[in-house]
């Protein structure tokens, strides 16, 4: 592989996750993102209750999201085999947790509107 392009890692993830699989998670961030995106220009404001509490989730997503790739990849933390490999799980972590804080906070106010 000498071109990292944007197919290139379209197929990868393709064959990793299943194809069904990544364009699912691929729909749901999309889902997720234009409704964040509806609640931000909706309450015009950020409640900083809720990105309190959205905060608190980042833990949980970051060790769910690295769970789940063990479990998709049938790997685990015996596999790691180098510095990358640390890296890319650091990156799943950070990822994880971002996504959980937006979705909670992203629940948060479509359940509870604001005043």
């Amino acid at each position: 592989m000498k071109d990292l392009t944007l197919q290139t890692l379209i197929a990868v993830f393709e064959d990793m996750f299943g194809r069904g699989l990544f364009w699912a998670m691929v729909a749901a961030a999309v889902v997720v993102t234009l409704a964040y995106l509806f609640v931000l220009v909706r309450d015009r404001a950020v409640s900083w209750r809720k990105f309190l509490l959205a905060q608190l989730a980042m833990p949980v997503g970051a060790v769910a999201a690295v769970v789940f790739v063990f479990q998709i990849t049938n790997s685990g933390l015996r596999n790691i085999g180098g510095p990358i490999d640390v890296i890319v799980l650091l990156g799943v972590a950070v990822l994880g947790a971002v996504g959980a804080a937006i979705l909670v906070y992203t629940v948060q106010s479509l359940v509870a509107r604001p005043r």
